[in-house]
């Protein structure tokens, strides 16, 4: 078993798609899962937007849209793992996926006959965490109340959180990420093509490595500097310094945000 990495089929097929597109509402769920506990929703082309339960019962729906091929191609499974619910969106029948991600026993794991997206909509019970993945979809998280990870490959992530640490990466896309509790772990952010902006409590300690190639790094916090003065790539330690916090882009901007400045 290895890894699952159909990056280089969903681009090529990007290119390729016809006009004609068909939609329809084609999965959902609903289920309790306890405080504290891990909602996993993983997709491979499609968007996923995160909003607040307005209850304690978590509930994800899924719209397939097709431009060429068979909807019935992309099959949407639920396992659970303890407490934890693991949701995902699966091309191919020798693909599987778990909490770690999608693996497959063969090279060809993207059905090349088939042009099909999968928008994921999440409504998240408070005190519930949140892992959500894409390797070609944005990720639009609001309302989380605990920690959240949020990764993809093309496409940007707005995610926040009241009760928890946000964790965020993309290559091809924007990080804007705001929290009011941090946890206690270090935390990183990273693109290639973006720009960052994060914005943290006004009590915030940490250590800092900020840094671009084409662009700017700028805080609202003061800073005590570390090293030589680099516009373009700044050490420093913020209060008591304390956790390490990285952000990391090639074309683009870091911006750090004190929360209510």
């Amino acid at each position: 078993m290895r890894t699952f990495a159909p990056i280089l089929a969903l681009a090529l097929a990007a290119g390729t798609l016809p006009a004609q597109e068909r939609s329809a509402t084609d999965f959902s769920w609903d289920g309790s899962i306890p405080r504290g506990s891990w909602l996993y929703v993983r997709n491979l082309n499609g968007r996923i937007t995160v909003e607040r339960a307005s209850g304690d019962r978590a509930e994800v729906t899924a719209v397939k849209r097709v431009r060429r091929g068979d909807p019935d191609d992309v099959k949407i499974e639920v396992k659970k793992s303890g407490d934890d619910v693991v949701i995902c969106a699966i091309w191919n029948e020798n693909t599987t996926c778990d909490e770690d991600g999608y693996r497959t026993r063969h090279d060809d794991g993207w059905r090349r006959g088939s042009e099909i997206s999968v928008d994921f909509t999440v409504r998240l019970p408070e005190g519930v965490k949140l892992t959500a993945s894409s390797v070609n979809g944005s990720l639009d998280i609001e309302g989380a109340t605990s920690e959240v990870s949020a990764s993809t490959v093309n496409g940007g992530i707005s995610a926040a959180s009241t009760g928890g640490p946000v964790h965020a990466s993309t290559v091809n896309g924007n990080i804007d990420v705001r929290m009011r509790d941090m946890g206690s772990g270090d935390l990183e952010y990273e693109t290639v093509n973006g720009t960052i902006e994060v914005e943290l409590p006004g009590d915030l300690d940490a250590e800092l490595d900020m840094r671009t190639v084409n662009g700017r790094v700028n805080s609202d916090f003061p800073l005590t500097l570390t090293g030589r003065i680099n516009p373009r790539h700044i050490r420093a330690t913020i209060g008591k310094g304390g956790r390490r916090i990285k952000f990391s882009t090639v074309n683009g901007s870091v911006e750090l945000r004190k929360a209510g400045g």
